[in-house]
């Protein structure tokens, strides 16, 4: 009998299942009037989910703002290349011939 059940393989366990529809305006509509209704009745932990919810919103919708931030922040940038730049020069200009001079006569 094993042997016979070695050539037989068992078959695959079907998954039976039914998708349902979601619609994501309705459940942020939802959402919106439980926050309306917890509004009305002056809960403090709502106001605070209400700005919460108004600051993620206005972040993420005000691209001129995100623009103004990464333009100054790449400035800031380039502003530290360029003094790390002219202060390596200096140092160059001032102190290579006295290291060069120190190397050459035996660090003496």
């Amino acid at each position: 009998m094993a042997v016979l059940r070695f050539f037989k393989t068992p078959k695959h366990q079907q998954y039976q299942y039914k998708p349902r529809f979601w619609d994501p305006k309705k459940e942020e509509l939802e959402e919106r009037m439980k926050q309306i209704e917890a509004a009305k009745e002056g809960d403090v932990e709502a106001m605070k989910a209400r700005l919460a919810a108004t600051f993620r919103k206005g972040y993420s919708n005000d691209t001129h703002f995100r623009k103004r931030q990464v333009m100054r922040s790449n400035l800031i940038l380039l502003g530290i290349i360029v003094l790390l730049i002219i202060l390596s020069y200096l140092f160059i200009i001032v102190y290579l011939p006295q290291i060069a001079d120190r190397v050459g006569s035996g660090g003496g």
